[in-house]
């Protein structure tokens, strides 16, 4: 009898929420028959195609979760990714930290406005490396849903949420020039890498017409799939951070000085944070409070506990002590590797994910940067880059279409170009490979482009006597503890 209840009870708020929607209808509009609400309220429920009945009618209950989850990564960057960054590095530097995510959040959203969403989710270009101008200074992003994208999620709503990844992207580079890169010259970077690497590479993975979005592209050329950011953000950004931490150059005092975090207390901090923000990340990458989001929910969940727990268990048994910044690390590399696969693996997978995701990224932190001596000042191309680009590879091995239906047939882009047969039997991980490589070579070429660009318009480093006082007060005139 309880189980009945609350199923009639989820049907009358459906039906209540779809009553609100009807009632915004434009003046004129034919009233829908009983047939047709019963059609709309089944496609709302399982997030289906409500055809002309509600178009262009937004639903409440996605709407209001995909508004959440905007929030949610939105609080990655500020404060989570600030904290994060902010407590691992000197205390001198701080604000230094703090200041580039804030300016890159600005930034990016100007950017974002004017042409960045346009050029990822537009299609007036035809083309399947850059979007087009249709949504120029977010024109025509209104309320009502773009089809293409969310049957029940409002354009704007959408467009926001996208803009926070696109937000959070360039920050996670920081960690890799932390302390060292004037604030000018961030700024110059940021702007340059978002138009080079950014904005091309999403509208090829998540644009509708994108070349490699095997998901709904029917003639996509790679069928590749990436749920949540594994290719357009961790090692788009990872890979940059390597080279660009490469050309600026290490740390004066790097391997000779100590340069222990100030605050484990603020990383912590910084990490929950993160962990909790991802699940807007993961979860709302569904575009959906449906099944698939609830998948990708549970499964961001199991590999980020396993990963820490298993990078705090090495530590343990290699070090003799399980360390905060051990449990840490290994927490964000879990949210990094399950990032791409959340949509498309089982709770299994997850677990499998989580234990990858804490032994290569450690033997990268540990003994790849000592042995090379790069200074990754916060380890984003151990954690972000490697983390992304094993992410990717095992979607491709674990992406099962028992859990989401858009790797069948069903899905008549995915049974078009092919991804529904890879899925079944084998190959996906095939254009995984296709996916990474074209992703590291963007990544790295425009990186090194940009770098040199910078640094003969603006200069990339502080001099030394700036670095060796610290950023904060002189970047920014303001200190962030007083004694």
């Amino acid at each position: 009898m309880k189980y009945l209840f609350c199923l009639r009870s989820r049907a009358i708020t459906a039906y209540l929420a779809l009553a609100v929607a009807f009632s915004f209808l434009p003046v004129g509009h034919a009233a829908p028959t009983t047939d047709e609400r019963l059609a709309a309220l089944e496609a709302y429920v399982t997030n289906a195609d409500p055809g002309k009945t509600l178009t262009g009618v937004p639903g409440p209950g996605h709407n209001a979760w995909m508004m959440t989850s905007s929030a949610l990564v939105l609080f990655m960057t500020l404060p989570g990714l600030a904290l994060f960054y902010g407590g691992l590095v000197r205390r001198k530097n701080i604000l230094s930290v703090l200041g580039q995510c804030l300016g890159i959040a600005g930034l990016v959203s100007i950017l974002w406005w004017a042409v960045g969403y346009s050029l990822v989710f537009g299609k007036s270009f035809n083309s399947g490396i850059i979007g087009g101008l249709e949504f120029a200074f977010l024109n025509g992003v209104t309320s009502a849903p773009n089809t293409d994208y969310a049957y029940w999620v409002s354009h704007n709503v959408y467009a926001m949420y996208q803009l926070m990844f696109a937000i959070i992207t360039p920050a996670l580079i920081v960690g890799a020039i932390a302390e060292r890169m004037k604030f000018s010259a961030v700024l110059l970077f940021t702007t340059l890498w978002m138009f080079l690497v950014y904005f091309p590479l999403a509208h090829m993975i998540w644009g509708i017409n994108g070349l490699m979005n095997g998901v709904f592209n029917s003639n996509a050329v790679i069928t590749a799939i990436d749920f949540a950011g594994g290719t357009v953000v961790h090692m788009s950004s990872g890979w940059s951070a390597l080279i660009l931490c490469l050309i600026v150059g290490p740390r004066i005092g790097f391997r000779r000085d100590k340069m222990a975090p100030h605050s484990m207390v603020l990383c912590m901090v910084g990490t929950g944070m993160l962990w909790v923000g991802w699940y807007g990340f993961n979860a709302g990458s569904a575009v959906a409070s449906d099944s698939i989001a609830a998948n990708a929910f549970m499964t961001t969940t199991l590999a980020t506990a396993v990963a820490a727990f298993t990078w705090g268990m090495i530590e343990k048994f290699t070090r003799g002590h399980a360390s905060i910044l051990g449990f840490c690390s290994g927490a964000v590399g879990g949210l990094v590797v399950i990032t791409p696969a959340c949509g498309f693996v089982t709770a299994n997978g997850a677990i499998l994910i989580g234990v990858v995701a804490a032994v290569i990224p450690y033997f990268f932190v540990t003994f790849v940067k000592s042995r090379f001596g790069y200074d990754d000042a916060l380890d984003t191309f151990g954690v972000h880059a490697v983390g992304g680009t094993i992410g990717a590879f095992l979607t491709g091995v674990l992406a099962s279409a028992s859990v989401n239906p858009n790797l069948t047939s069903a899905n008549l882009a995915a049974k078009q170009n092919g991804l529904a047969d890879l899925v079944t039997k084998g190959g996906l991980w095939l254009e995984q490979l296709k996916a990474m490589g074209i992703t590291i070579v963007m990544a790295v070429t425009a990186t090194v482009v940009i770098a040199y660009i910078v640094k003969a318009l603006v200069g990339l480093r502080p001099t030394p006597e700036v670095e060796r006082q610290g950023l904060d007060m002189i970047e920014h005139g303001e200190e962030g503890y007083i004694d």
